[in-house]
């Protein structure tokens, strides 16, 4: 990457301490031009991690830079910069999506009125309907409609197709993909659907109970995990040490490995290896963190 502000979002040491629960030292970066999931279990840190992403809690240490400014420092030019897409409606109800449009858009310097006509049409939202009566789907489609024509340069997005349809949260998925062809763009996707990130996604970032698991490139994630199947006869103490977690039956065992051609190596051709989802790598690592 060549230029002053590599990163899109850079975070370093980042702490925060609630009672029962904390942030422990996180850090991770994303390129411009890439979408990058953000992943984890209910209660692993996703939406704390976002609420200081954009100064909505205070930090207790570390760093954040968006466009490589520190976020509290230039949070005004910053958020003028960001397009923050969330699961729960933060629009006045009793109005109409044009009467919200007039109360939002006074507040972004670089408010494009010609792309929100835009989406508008692409999206088949009634511009004249009170948000109250749209659909969950219609809701999410104009929180992105919003996001968007303020030319936003990072999405941030906290859950934005849970409880969706499958097909508007293909529909939504396809914007986004559209949003980083202008490579100058990036889209961070905080969700629980694995099975979305891994159509889009170019990086995902693991957490667990408040500390970073893993955070790389998906397509290299899913080729260096495996998941293995054979008969229980080949577990014993020297084999299982390889394993992240193992699920018996009487019908055999699968089990994921992190490294697959390790796998290989020790198991040769008594067993099936099979690429991960993003969900089976997700629900081990969990599970074996929350069994200690």
């Amino acid at each position: 990457m060549t230029g002053k502000t590599p990163y899109i979002l850079e975070i370093k040491e980042l702490k925060k301490e609630f009672s029962g629960f904390s942030l422990k030292n996180i850090g991770f970066s994303m390129e411009k031009g890439c979408i990058m999931g953000f992943i984890g279990p209910n209660g692993a840190g996703k939406t704390t991690t976002i609420k200081l992403i954009m100064n909505l809690l205070k930090k207790d240490g570390g760093e954040i830079k968006v466009f490589g400014l520190d976020n509290v420092k230039h949070e005004k030019e910053i958020k003028n910069r960001i397009g923050f897409v969330y699961d729960e409606n933060c629009f006045y109800e009793e109005l109409s999506l044009d009467e919200m449009k007039r109360v939002i858009a006074p507040y972004y310097k670089d408010w494009d009125e010609g792309a929100f006509e835009e989406y508008l049409r692409r999206f088949s939202l009634p511009r004249n309907k009170k948000i109250k009566e749209l659909s969950r789907g219609m809701k999410m489609k104009y929180a992105l409609a919003i996001a968007l024509s303020h030319k936003a340069e990072l999405l941030i997005m906290d859950e934005p197709t849970s409880g969706l349809d499958p097909l508007v949260r293909s529909e939504l998925l396809e914007v986004l993909a559209d949003v980083v062809q202008d490579e100058d763009k990036g889209v961070f996707f905080s969700t629980h659907i694995t099975s979305d990130l891994e159509k889009i996604a170019d990086y995902i970032t693991f957490i667990n109970n408040g500390s970073i698991v893993f955070s790389g490139a998906k397509d290299e994630i899913l080729d260096n995990y495996g998941m293995v199947k054979g008969p229980t006869e080949l577990l014993d103490a020297y084999t299982r040490k390889h394993f992240i977690g193992v699920k018996e039956s009487s019908f055999g065992f699968e089990g994921l490995v992190s490294d697959k051609r390790n796998a290989r190596k020790v198991f040769g051709d008594k067993v099936i290896i099979e690429k991960p989802t993003l969900d089976d790598i997700m629900v081990y690592i969990s599970r074996r963190e929350s069994n200690g």
